[in-house]
């Protein structure tokens, strides 16, 4: 059976980083693939610093490429106070992000990964209102946020997916059901640079555009160009734009989040790059998941050390320090170039 799966992000139009784009057609080739069950996606709401709605017209586009069927909801635009707060409140008070993750996880036969890849605000509500179904339909929260430095000194400065709902954030952590940690960063610097307990990597567009097949190019040309044409389909089908295509093909890309997607639909990536079933990886694994204690306080600042014994909190760790980039790299096009 495909393991049930919920994606959470910031994907909106024009982007505000289209690494979010990347981040859903991974999601949808592994749909596509069977490896997973893409139940549901749930786009943030703008912050304010933002202009630009929600993109429903990339998922339109991934959903006519792959012929899946794949339903979104909007985000709420409202911070999350506090828990206790939310504790107070029902399901009708929610917006229909929280009611979609609820309903989502009621209605699922097995436990419900979770993918989130933007602001926490939504899944932590959930959480804080319903969390017996998290507890029993959650295999798993995917938590692409913070920093992973041990130093809370540095850990002080929040990262940004932390900073659009702090309080979302550490409810995250006290949610019952295991908790997957990415880090964005080890540290936050203006040199970034890959590290053992951050997930960012870079990669040369070229390196994998270029793989692609004709349809998938014109959806990140849509996406990267920043094109308003509201035509999304007809732009599918057009002549491919040489000139745009060309100058995205050299620029580099910022990626956080595409070890935990393979992570959880059971599979792992090597040094090399090859992608290998999580159950039958080696020592040549690029990343491990590694049990954690871990605190968050209240202004979403982390501390953590390592377990002993096996938790239900892990944290991301590149093994590979000096091959990861390339490895998952080479493990994305070859997922991407799955899509029709």
């Amino acid at each position: 059976m495909s393991i049930p799966v919920i994606h959470q992000t910031d994907l909106f139009r024009p982007h505000s980083d289209p690494d979010d784009h990347w981040d859903l057609a991974c999601v949808y080739a592994l749909a596509f693939g069977g490896d997973i069950e893409l139940r549901g996606v749930v786009i943030d709401y703008p912050p304010p610093h933002h202009r630009g709605d929600p993109d429903v017209l990339a998922l339109a586009q991934m959903n006519y490429l792959t012929g899946l069927h794949v339903p979104c909801s909007i985000g709420s635009p409202l911070s999350t106070t506090s828990s206790k707060d939310h504790h107070a409140k029902s399901l009708r008070d929610e917006g229909p992000a929280v009611r979609m993750i609820v309903e989502t996880l009621k209605k699922a036969s097995s436990p419900v990964i979770i993918h989130v890849v933007g602001s926490c605000r939504d899944m932590a509500r959930a959480g804080i209102l319903f969390p017996e179904l998290f507890r029993e339909k959650c295999a798993g929260i995917y938590l692409n946020a913070g920093t992973g430095s041990r130093q809370t000194a540095i850990d002080a400065e929040l990262e940004y997916n932390v900073r659009l709902d702090p309080v979302a954030f550490r409810a995250i952590w006290e949610m019952p059901c295991p908790i997957y940690w990415l880090p964005c960063f080890e540290v936050i610097t203006n040199q970034i640079q890959v590290s053992a307990f951050g997930s960012w990597y870079d990669f040369l567009q070229a390196d994998i555009l270029l793989h692609l097949s004709a349809k998938v190019q014109q959806y990140f040309a849509y996406a990267l160009g920043k094109i308003q044409d509201p035509n999304w389909l007809e732009y599918l089908h057009q002549e491919r734009d040489q000139a745009l295509l060309a100058k995205q093909t050299q620029l580099r890309r910022n990626m956080w989040c595409t070890g935990g997607f393979f992570h959880a639909a059971g599979k792992s990536i090597t040094s090399e790059g090859k992608i290998v079933p999580r159950d039958q990886a080696s020592r040549d694994q690029v990343f491990t998941f590694d049990p954690i204690e871990v605190q968050c306080d209240t202004n979403g600042i982390t501390k953590w050390s390592p377990a002993a014994t096996a938790t239900e909190r892990y944290i991301f760790h590149v093994r590979d320090v000096r091959n990861y980039s390339h490895a998952m790299t080479t493990g994305m096009r070859s997922l991407l170039a799955t899509l029709p």
